[in-house]
């Protein structure tokens, strides 16, 4: 059933790819024929017509393939490194990524965890356009958090992380597939980071262990997949579906990137996105963009869900068992994965 379902999703892709490719094709035969048959036209004409022709060739984000994407990770079960659920999306990564990209990269070690134990690491590096010398490194965490400690009940279960880790890699894998059919003016590689969510939790009796959070983007930033690897800047994708979720201007982003910050914001703002994307600075996070910047010195930016309404301003099912598909929402991946397509299809080489 879950081939035919594949299957299915890969049709309709690959329907809407080739309806979008004529509409731009017959938009593009419209504009040149309107421009020769008026040799009067004058300069701002033209660079109107550009614009078109530049919003045209943007692809358009398939929300209903990236939650499907979503989907497919949680059905593996909880991604806790060293579990079956956790080694079973690996291979499923792996085969959409070699799917998806020109060249598959992927770390593997172990990294020693908040209690002094060992579990297995896996980043992912996809590497679109590798030929291009300038790039934008797209990045999320795919693991889920080992134990439901801000729920009230089953506290030591792990979550689905439908939100929490599978949505910014379901967003991320629906424009690997829109890479893997159009190509940006600029290199793109696309980072999937592993042991973000093994943070050491308050009830463990232990000291308190500075750097327990963002494992393997600590470990990609200290070994770089490749030697002076420095892309234009980075951006970070952290719970990036939920229903109704709002995106403000995260403190460290804007203490690092500020420019790659407003960049996105007005790419948002532009194609209607402002109920999701708020031109609000807020307090600092620890999040895998803070080593990118800190480490390996690369600007790198983090959109996140932020709620005013909560502790923890990460929405009231973060770190619960209620982080599970009901909670995703469609219009916000639209939102964000459309964003970030108008960035780097509109990124000059």
């Amino acid at each position: 059933m879950e081939e035919l379902v594949d299957r299915v999703v890969k049709m309709i892709c690959y329907i809407q790819s080739y309806l979008w490719r004529l509409f731009l094709l017959i938009s593009l035969s419209f504009i040149y024929s309107c421009n020769q048959d008026n040799s009067t036209t004058s300069t701002t004409t033209s660079q109107e017509d550009a614009e078109i022709v530049s919003s045209l060739i943007v692809p358009q984000f398939n929300a209903d393939s990236a939650y499907f994407f979503i989907k497919k990770q949680v059905d593996c079960g909880p991604r806790v490194p060293g579990t079956s659920g956790h080694k079973q999306c690996e291979q499923l990564l792996t085969s959409y990524l070699e799917r998806f990209s020109a060249n598959l990269i992927i770390q593997k070690t172990d990294v020693k965890i908040y209690d002094g134990s060992k579990v297995p690491m896996r980043n992912f590096i996809a590497e679109f356009n590798p030929e291009k010398k300038n790039r934008i490194m797209l990045c999320a965490h795919w693991d889920t958090r080992p134990f439901a400690d801000q729920d009230k009940t089953n506290r030591d279960q792990p979550i689905d992380g439908a939100n929490d880790g599978a949505s910014g890699v379901g967003v991320l894998l629906e424009i690997a597939r829109q890479l893997s059919q159009n190509s940006p003016q600029v290199g793109i590689d696309i980072i999937l980071f592993d042991v973000e969510d093994y943070g050491q939790p308050d009830n463990t009796g232990l000291a308190p262990r500075a750097d327990s959070w963002c494992l393997g983007s600590q470990y990609w930033s200290k070994n770089l997949h490749k030697k002076n690897y420095f892309p234009l800047y980075g951006i970070l994708l952290d719970m990036v579906g939920g229903k109704d979720a709002t995106f403000t201007m995260e403190g460290n982003s804007m203490k690092f990137a500020p420019s790659v910050m407003k960049k996105v914001w007005n790419a948002a703002a532009q194609n209607g996105y402002s109920s999701n994307f708020h031109f609000e600075e807020t307090n600092p996070i620890i999040d895998d963009h803070v080593y990118i910047n800190k480490l390996a010195g690369i600007p790198c930016i983090d959109i996140v869900h932020y709620d005013h309404d909560t502790p923890s301003n990460f929405g009231k099912f973060w770190h619960t068992h209620n982080d599970n598909m009901d909670i995703i929402d469609k219009k916000v991946l639209k939102a964000v994965g459309q964003t970030l397509l108008e960035v780097i299809f509109k990124e000059n080489a």
